[in-house]
């Protein structure tokens, strides 16, 4: 039976060296954010810049949406990326993207966590916009849970972007590996 889907052509080719590279950059990244105690990394300065550009976007939709538009606005940005990058089949560009995705969980979640207890700082508000969320859903009780999760989604994320760029940087210069279904 013929697919109704055309079939992708193939990732564009990646060299061990440059793949092996962006692995250290990846590796680096995840135990400068396993030994932070912040929760704060240098991607979320421009991770917080989008998602308050989220609440401005997402304000035609009231309230609660406008209040989820930055988390959103977080999540769509790499997702977007990510989309143009499968599209034009960039492995390193891909690779990038949904990282990038998965470590905004890193951020989130923290703040979700933070729910209660409000140590964290915020911008333009004395309220968190997951104390406001968590509250109005009724679940506050449970955001230390749900915010550990969240990070975990995230590391567990990050860990499989990074196994995939392995995997594709191993078969890169493997042309009887290459031609078999990737």
């Amino acid at each position: 039976m013929e697919s109704r889907f055309p079939e992708l052509p193939e990732w564009s080719p990646i060299s061990r060296l440059g793949g092996g590279l962006w692995l250290l950059a990846y590796v680096l990244f995840l135990l400068h954010a396993a030994f932070d105690k912040s929760g704060f990394l240098f991607p979320d300065f421009a991770n917080l810049m989008i998602h308050e550009a989220g609440h401005v976007f997402f304000s035609w939709g009231g309230y609660t949406i406008m209040i989820l538009g930055g988390t959103v606005g977080e999540l769509i940005v790499p997702l977007l990326c990510a989309a143009a990058f499968l599209y034009k089949r960039e492995v390193y560009g891909f690779t990038f993207s949904v990282f990038w995705f998965f470590e905004n969980f890193l951020y989130i979640g923290t703040y979700m966590a933070d729910s209660r207890t409000a140590v964290l700082s915020l911008v333009n508000s004395d309220e968190s916009d997951w104390t406001i969320l968590f509250t109005q859903w009724n679940v506050l009780l449970y955001d230390q849970r749900i915010g550990h999760v969240t990070r975990l989604l995230g590391w567990l994320g990050m860990l499989a972007v990074v196994g995939w760029l392995a995997w594709k940087t191993y078969r890169s210069e493997q042309p009887e590996l290459r031609r078999l279904k990737m």
